[in-house]
């Protein structure tokens, strides 16, 4: 006997909060494209690495941005007979690629900046300090957009990773324009790129660890699906035995959970199936359950199957 309740697979329980975090990515990547341009031809200008490297992280930061915007925009599609679950893992798609282009970035980064340490150039400090400055205002009222829409999506996040990085990127760009502007120490320009480099490392590998965990199907962090048979057992005197149980994420806001469950002869399974699914929902949040009711041996036995003895 299976069961299942009756959530919607579509994103719809979804759309207003995609409906906010669309609108503040597109803003957003507005503001980081509009900016790109003028970055590019002043690191371009000065002959400043920092700058550069700040443009060229502005570069993916507007393509991801992009995507992160076509994500929440597809994940609020429909469910169709195709795609049961709808659209949302798109978005876990799309922060999985972006953090993976930050660690493409942040290698490019490395890279040119041993090149200018084994070549040093010269650098217009004063052209690279303005430019600088006017990226900081840019990347902190494009952060403020997306931080201050207080939420843990993984897509969301990403997005905002990107442009923290680029802040990171400006604030660097100032201080070693202040520095060359000071003392002509070239030098300080690619250690500085450097720096910021591997803090763009450290956030984009905490992105694809969990972003690459749901696309594998892995249990969310908070469910223990050794504990659960035992939990259920003791807080169900019906539940005699339970068993396949396995836990994954749509997205982040969207668990699915499936089991086994073999219950007493004097259970009335639809009760039981109910009070489950009320207890996991209850207490980690799984809106969708699907119990497989059992009596005696689980189907997928060999022996039932094979109709032996």
């Amino acid at each position: 006997m299976h069961s299942h309740d009756d959530h919607d697979h579509s994103a719809s329980g979804h759309d207003h909060t995609y409906g906010a975090s669309e609108k503040r990515v597109a803003i957003a990547a507005l503001l980081t494209g509009a900016f790109m341009l003028a970055e590019v031809f002043g690191g371009i200008v000065s002959g400043s690495l920092a700058l550069i490297a700040d443009a060229g992280h502005m570069v993916t930061d507007f393509v991801s941005l992009g995507l992160a915007w076509y994500g929440f925009r597809l994940a609020r599609q429909p469910a169709d007979w195709k795609r049961t679950y709808g659209y949302e893992r798109f978005s876990i798609l799309v922060a999985f690629a972006n953090g993976l282009a930050l660690f493409a970035v942040a290698a490019w980064i490395v890279f040119e900046a041993w090149h200018r340490l084994s070549e040093p150039v010269a650098i217009l400090g004063g052209v690279m300090f303005w430019v600088a400055v006017g990226g900081l205002i840019i990347n902190v009222v494009a952060f403020w957009i997306l931080h201050n829409d207080n939420t843990d999506n993984l897509n969301m996040r990403a997005a905002t990773l990107h442009v923290a990085g680029d802040l990171l990127g400006s604030v660097a760009a100032i201080a070693a324009a202040i520095v060359i502007m000071a003392t002509s120490w070239t030098p300080i320009d690619p250690i500085l790129s450097v720096l910021v480099a591997l803090i763009i490392l450290r956030s984009a590998w905490h992105v694809v660890r969990e972003s690459g965990h749901i696309l594998l199907e892995g249990a969310p962090p908070d469910i223990d699906t050794r504990a659960i048979p035992v939990e259920l057992m003791t807080a169900f005197e019906s539940v005699k035995d339970v068993h396949h149980v396995h836990a994954w994420s749509i997205s982040q806001e969207n668990r699915m959970l499936t089991l086994h469950a073999r219950v007493s002869d004097k259970a009335r399974p639809e009760q039981t199936v109910a009070e489950i699914k009320r207890h996991l929902k209850e207490n980690y949040g799984i809106a969708h359950v699907t119990v497989e009711v059992e009596f005696e041996n689980c189907a997928d036995n060999p022996a039932v199957v094979t109709g032996s003895k």
